[in-house]
């Protein structure tokens, strides 16, 4: 995995909209199945990333972990995000790959 590609396209799905980023609104995007991939940096706090794992394993979303805040923030063009949320399939399907 390149870490470029994956930013670039993280960059392509914010600017299309398919993005959102910022715990509770990722947690809402989870409950109401909007989610299709969610990113977690993996320097997150332990009670944000319980919870984050636990909504994604019960609502059966795809979690992947990505190196820290600040790159998944500059990926989106916004400060430290520690949580995004895909919505978009398509997007979704080419991330995983690009993590995996």
């Amino acid at each position: 995995m390149t870490k470029s590609n994956w930013v670039s396209l993280l960059g392509l799905a914010n600017r299309a909209g398919k993005v959102t980023s910022g715990e509770e609104l990722v947690v809402k995007e989870i409950r109401s199945g909007q989610a299709k991939l969610v990113l977690l940096s993996n320097d997150a706090s332990m009670n944000t990333a319980k919870k984050i794992n636990d909504k994604s394993t019960y609502y059966k979303i795809p979690l992947k972990s990505v190196c820290d805040r600040y790159t998944l923030g500059h990926a989106i063009g916004k400060d430290a995000r520690v949580v995004i949320a895909i919505t978009d399939s398509g997007f979704a399907n080419k991330l995983k790959s690009l993590l995996d």
